[in-house]
């Protein structure tokens, strides 16, 4: 596993070098519901970490550097350095802007040695101007925990027979899938390790969590044997955004789902994907959740076509004067066939006969739309040109972001 030392941050250093040796968070604004997406070592030496909240974080690190970030920067050295990876071996699976496994065994064909490997690997990226820790193992598992062990510029080699030794002293939560429920869970019946929660054994687990309590047995225990996927299949395209004040007026959440629509649509023609499922999802002012779905007619990777669509289920899960908090759109049901019909952008209800395209311009005036404003976006970045409901919902925004695979590959 190459995991990327405080990455967002680590760019801004290297494009700030007034910044470099100084605490920079990455993440949104602290009054106003932001949340760290990433803290430099400078930073984290106060306590600040990923996922806290930007007030939080603020009060820990009063005189730290903030910047919502640049994405369209991190995005672009990130493909610089999956392209190093990619030089060693086309066994790589990214599976987020900072992160990817790699399956560079020794064959009969390349017999060099997994360390001198990760030693030029790390030797390149941080000729770029950042660094990363490399873990390596047996398994994506050992690997994953591994690459945590001695950041930043760390390399942890845990070799062959060596896994249960590793993992045993290591706390419950070290080990992906084991969150904070499940965390409780354990501890709550004496289970704190991963020794422990290997000497449980498998039956025990799997009556406490079903068959996920088999997947946690064996990763425990360091013998899952998953390989690393060479294209990591996308399942759906997503985006979703928090909100500074909770919108209430209609207007108003409309603009937002357009916003996220508009996103959701680019990264689509980016990735050359065209899906036929439409999910919105909302949160609430009292934190509850509601989501609906609807499949369309056929494949599309057109915003402006199904934007209307998304207009209309809001009224399916919300009503005016309900404080909404996050709005996130995404659409699924790319392996799908398209259904034969008339009107490419008919949209079916569900409820009988496809309706009549919604969209405000006809399917070729869209197309070279869409084509003009990803060019500019390519070429200036994605703030060059928007339309108006991005406008109008950019300004109310935490200034936040994540690392989803989905939104950086």
């Amino acid at each position: 596993m190459v995991d990327l030392d405080a990455f967002f941050a680590s760019v801004e250093q290297l494009d700030h070098p007034g910044w470099r040796g100084k605490p920079v968070i990455v993440g949104g604004d602290p009054d106003k519901r932001g949340v760290v997406s990433t803290a430099s070592y400078e930073a984290r030496r106060f306590g600040v970490h990923s996922a806290m909240p930007s007030s939080q974080a603020k009060r820990l690190c009063p005189d730290a550097i903030w910047t919502h970030g640049h994405f369209d920067r991190y995005r672009s050295v990130s493909n610089a350095i999956m392209g190093i990876l990619r030089d060693e071996t086309p066994l790589v699976q990214q599976v987020s802007i900072d992160e990817a496994f790699m399956d560079v065994t020794p064959t009969e064909v390349n017999r060099e040695h997994p360390v001198a490997i990760a030693q030029r690997i790390q030797a390149r990226v941080e000729a770029l101007g950042v660094t990363c820790s490399v873990g390596a193992g047996t398994s994506k598992t050992v690997a994953k925990i591994a690459s945590d062990m001695d950041k930043p510029r760390g390399l942890t080699v845990v070799f062959p027979g060596t896994e249960r030794d590793f993992l045993s002293p290591l706390p419950v939560r070290a080990l992906s899938g084991i969150g904070a429920a499940a965390e409780e869970k354990l501890r709550s019946r004496g289970i704190l390790t991963l020794g422990d929660v290997a000497a449980a054994g498998e039956a025990r687990l799997v009556r406490l969590f079903g068959k996920n309590g088999r997947t946690m047995f064996v990763r425990a225990c360091g013998l899952d044997a998953g390989g690393v996927a060479e294209d990591d299949e996308v399942k759906s395209v997503s985006n979703e955004t928090s909100f500074a004040e909770d919108l209430t007026q209609r207007a108003d959440v409309e603009a937002a789902v357009a916003a996220m629509a508009a996103k959701v649509g680019r990264r689509l023609r980016r990735k050359g994907l065209e899906g036929r499922t439409l999910a919105l999802r909302m949160r609430f002012g009292d934190r509850t959740v509601r989501s609906v779905q609807h499949r369309l007619e056929a494949p599309t990777a057109d915003d402006l076509a199904f934007t209307p669509r998304l207009l209309r289920m809001i009224d399916e899960i919300w009503r005016p004067g309900i404080p909404v908090r996050l709005v996130g759109v995404a659409v699924t049901g790319f392996e799908e066939q398209p259904v034969v019909q008339e009107r490419l952008f008919a949209l079916d209800d569900g409820e009988g006969a496809p309706e009549a395209a919604e969209a405000p311009l006809d399917e070729e005036r869209r197309r070279r739309l869409l084509a003009a404003t990803d060019s500019l976006k390519d070429r200036f970045g994605e703030g060059a040109v928007r339309f108006g409901h991005e406008l109008r919902s950019a300004a109310n925004t935490t200034g936040s972001a994540a690392k989803n695979p989905a939104d950086y590959k």
